[in-house]
Order: C-alpha cells, then structure tokens, then sequence
C-alpha cells in the first residue's frame, strides 16, 4: 500500500482545556476478595469475567490487571467487546499484552494491540460466527506465544460483552468452553432476571469445571440495589474514534474540539493508494462489483494483511483504521486518511469494509467542499523512500 509525508495544520490550537474531575473507584469487600484470590493463584491464572452490561466488568477487569502487574511484570488481556472495547477502536477484536498499571479505573485507553482482527461492526448480533471465529483464533494466539513450553507463561484476562440473553448468552457459552478458563468471575445485580445462571453453567453435568467467583456490582443504591452504569455508547464510541484519529498528528498538537479535529483532517494530505495494490472485502453486505470502489468512499476500513502464508480459514491481520476520503475510478485511485505508521502501510494489502461510521461530527467543515473528497495529496512513496537517508 503506498503512502506519503503528511503536513499538519499550521494555525496555533488553543491550550488544552483542565481534566474533569473523575470519581474515585471504592473497591467493595468481595471485589478486594475476588481480585486477591486471582492475583495469589498458583500458576498464572486465564480469568473470564462477564455479568450483565453496565455491571462494572470493564473496571473490575481494570482492577485485576493492576492486580496481576506486580506479580508477573506483564498481563495479557483479551478485548472482545466490539462495542465498547478497551484498549481498540470500535469493531475490532484484540489481544494487548499490558507492562504497565492502568491509571484511570473508569475509562478505557487506547493502546497499540499485539494481534487485531477488524470485525466492523459494534455488534456481534449480525454474524457470531465470525465474531466468535475471530476470538478463538485470538486466542488460539496467546496459547501458541505464552502459554506454550519453553515461552514466557502470563496470565490472561478476558472481558466479556454485556450481551448475556438469548444468541448473547450462546456466544459466552461457546467463549467458554473454548477457552477454558482457571477463573471465572461473574458480576451479578440486584434485578436477577437480567444475571447469568448459577454455577458452571456452560459446562454438562459431572465435568471439571474452573474456579467460580461470584461478586455483586459495586455501586449500590439506599435500599442496596444495584445501580448500573449508565453509558452512552453511542458517545463513548464517536470519542473513541475521535482519540484514534488524533493520532494522525504529532503529540504537540493540540485539537481539543472535534471542530478542530474536522478541520485538521480536511487540511492532511491522504495516503495515495492504487486500486491495483489492495483487495477489497465487504464484511456484512454484498455490493456489485461494478461498485467496488465507490462504495468505499467517505467510509472507515480496517486495513489489513492477507495471510496467504497460513492455513485455509485464518484471519488477516489488522494494523489500524483509515478513512476512505476520496476514490478516483478514473484513475484508479484511493485517498486514505490513517494514524498507522508508513513502514507498517507498506504490508496492508486488503482493506475491510464494514460498519463503523465516520462521526457525524467530522464529516462537514465550512469552507471545504468536502474533507473526504479533497486531491491534495502527495505522490506515491517507494520503499526506497521509506528507507532513504
């Protein structure tokens, strides 16, 4: 895939604005148990935690790998909510390997992921079988690097998505049984038609099964009821997209405002990328193939590696997101905006097309005719480019 340098905007951005404040985590009693028996497990333990949505699974999950940290040096996590992920973009499957504890206990941070797949969409509803296809060979990963003889051996952690009736509660069954985890950690509410089933509930009568744990959700009402976490998703993932793109600029820069950030992007050279140096997959829809190309344009893709190297059935790697900005057919052409380093754009030779929208927010800037239609773009770059001196 080629690429070009990228200007960035030359007006001066205001200073940053002061953090909000954030309230304190209170870690209950039998939250402080859980993470204690998990951190003490004689062998590095692969913990599953799941419970209903908005239960607190993610700042528990946070908590247990501050846990872990002192004890091994490095925690692997496995992020599968492609709603509301963890350390990834919206629409994306992830396994992290953590060195380092986690700060804030009740947000999620971007950080770079040692293996992605791009699933493209927030939902697993609208194809589980490639949801789940897409977890296991995530995690078939960390059994091959670190779970294997002769490698270094860590703990894992696996967040669940909230999604635990009808073909949700299928999915964590499958997840389940398929991981077969040392610890599982299940958050319960007050409301108890919305918990999972007591006990090992994914396993048949008479087998093994792992150490169970089982924990009420944190925040509590006067009449001790379970009061959820209200997010909106919706927002947490336009801001989570909005933080990926920021990317595309250096550290020093400072866009505060998506306004700032829409105008920052409408004025950023795109890569220039020929149709003839990457293949295209529609992954929830079929288009007709004289509309291709059109159809990518004004759209976000995973941009990947075809593994034709690996067995029938794997899944390419993704190394990041891009929006499509402009398409010439004419000319045979892309325009792709992406914070993904120009030596790993050398590799992506497929781009994924799914469902993650642009943010509404970013999608008209006065002045422009269109941000995703601009031909201010560079030539393209060789690897002898890449490379000179």
């Amino acid at each position: 895939m080629a690429g070009g340098a990228r200007a960035t905007p030359t007006r001066t951005p205001p200073p940053p604005s002061s953090p909000s404040a954030r309230a304190e985590v209170v870690v209950p009693p039998d939250w402080a148990s859980a993470l204690s028996l998990a951190s003490s497990h004689p062998t590095p333990p692969v913990v599953v935690v799941c419970g209903p949505k908005n239960s607190g699974k993610s700042t528990f999950s946070r908590l247990l790998l501050n846990a872990l940290l002192p004890r091994y040096g490095r925690v692997g996590y496995l992020d599968t909510d492609v709603g509301q992920p963890e350390f990834a973009p919206p629409g994306c499957l992830s396994f992290h390997v953590v060195d380092e504890a986690i700060a804030d206990l009740l947000n999620p941070t971007l950080r770079e992921a040692e293996r992605c797949y791009f699933f493209g969409d927030i939902s697993s509803k609208r194809d589980p079988e490639a949801y789940l296809n897409c977890l296991f060979h995530l995690y078939d990963y960390f059994v091959g690097k670190y779970q294997s003889d002769g490698n270094e051996t860590l703990p894992l952690i696996v967040n669940t998505p909230g999604w635990v009736k009808g073909a949700g509660f299928d999915m964590l069954v499958e997840m389940l049984r398929y991981i077969c985890p040392t610890i599982v950690v299940q958050i319960r509410i007050t409301m108890r038609s919305k918990n999972l089933p007591d006990g090992m509930f994914w396993l048949d009568g008479g087998q093994t099964g792992p150490k169970m744990i089982n924990i009420d959700a944190a925040f509590r009402d006067a009449s001790n009821r379970s009061l959820l976490v209200q997010k909106d998703a919706c927002g947490m993932r336009e801001r989570r997209l909005v933080e990926y793109l920021k990317q595309c600029f250096p550290s020093d820069i400072s866009l505060t405002t998506n306004k700032e950030l829409a105008y920052a992007l409408a004025s950023l050279p795109p890569y220039q990328v020929p149709f003839s140096d990457v293949r295209v997959t529609h992954l929830h829809c079929e288009v007709p193939a004289s509309e291709i190309w059109r159809s990518l344009n004004a759209t976000i893709v995973g941009l990947a590696v075809s593994n034709t190297s690996e067995a029938t059935g794997s899944i390419p790697c993704c190394v990041g997101l891009g929006i499509v900005r402009g398409v010439d057919v004419q000319k045979g052409l892309l325009y792709v905006i992406t914070p993904v380093p120009l030596q790993r754009l050398q590799t992506v030779d497929l781009l994924l097309q799914g469902l993650i929208e642009i943010p509404t927010s970013l999608l008209q800037v006065r002045g422009c005719v269109s941000p995703y239609m601009s031909t201010n773009v560079l030539h393209k770059i060789t690897e002898r480019d890449l490379y000179a001196e």
